[in-house]
């Protein structure tokens, strides 16, 4: 198993951000595409990727997510762009 874990940005079809975390950023956004991934985007699809970061361990990618979705809207879009 990986020990290498993303933080992930994807723009949903309403144009509203989702942040979340996985070891396989590719698999993860196929899974959300599908309908499998978190219910947030299951009415918002298709999902494209806008922005990945690289975390040391899933506790420093936990928490880079939660202080990106501690982010104004403003604030998430000028991370994104500034990617």
């Amino acid at each position: 198993m990986s020990s290498d874990w993303y933080v992930y940005i994807v723009r949903c079809s309403d144009h509203s951000l989702y942040t979340g975390i996985a070891t396989d950023v590719e698999a993860r956004l196929r899974q959300h595409n599908a309908g499998n991934g978190a219910r947030y985007t299951r009415s918002r699809l298709p999902v494209v990727l806008v922005y990945r970061e690289a975390a040391a361990d899933r506790s420093a990618a936990s928490r880079r997510e939660y202080a990106i979705k501690q982010m104004t809207a403003v604030d998430k879009r000028r991370l994104v762009q500034g990617h």
